[in-house]
């Protein structure tokens, strides 16, 4: 009896999952991140960062994305994004995949950048109820003299 009530509510909540991967649906993700390991950047410095990514769905379970970001490290090597990208969930069970293309500003005690670069993750989307989602996702982000890999933690709100 057990089993077949844990493999109802899996039934259910994957329905439930797919409702909100369907077209002309759109969603916002506002993450945290800063869990990063970085090549060629300073890591012992204190990181933080905020970014927010909102969308539609241009078909079943793809969806075009715009994506903003901050990052402060301590020691004042800040940067700043803006980007677009896509990300494509697997049918009704959450995991997906997204790639993305940025302009990212660096503000160096150095001197200021500023370079296109590349991104990759790949997360879950843990539906804590039908609009409402928990989203950890493993991200890569590439330009010409940095790679970036960390961990981020958002909420997706899908309408």
């Amino acid at each position: 009896m057990k089993r077949f009530l844990l493999a109802l509510c899996l039934l259910v909540g994957a329905t439930v999952a797919q409702a909100q991967f369907e077209k002309g649906k759109w969603f916002v993700n506002p993450s945290i991140t800063g869990l990063n390991l970085s090549y060629n950047t300073d890591t012992d410095k204190a990181n933080f960062g905020l970014e927010a990514n909102g969308g539609a769905f241009v078909a079943d379970n793809f969806a075009l994305l715009l994506n903003v970001g901050a990052n402060w490290v301590g020691g004042g090597d800040d940067t700043y994004k803006v980007g677009v990208g896509g990300r494509y969930y697997f049918d009704t069970v959450g995991v997906y995949l997204g790639a993305n293309v940025n302009l990212k500003h660096w503000n160096l005690v150095e001197a200021n950048r500023t370079r296109f670069g590349f991104g990759a993750e790949a997360g879950y989307a843990f539906f804590l109820s039908k609009t409402v989602t928990i989203e950890p996702a493993i991200y890569w982000d590439i330009n010409k003299d940095r790679s970036e890999l960390g961990l981020k933690v958002g909420f997706g709100f899908y309408f």
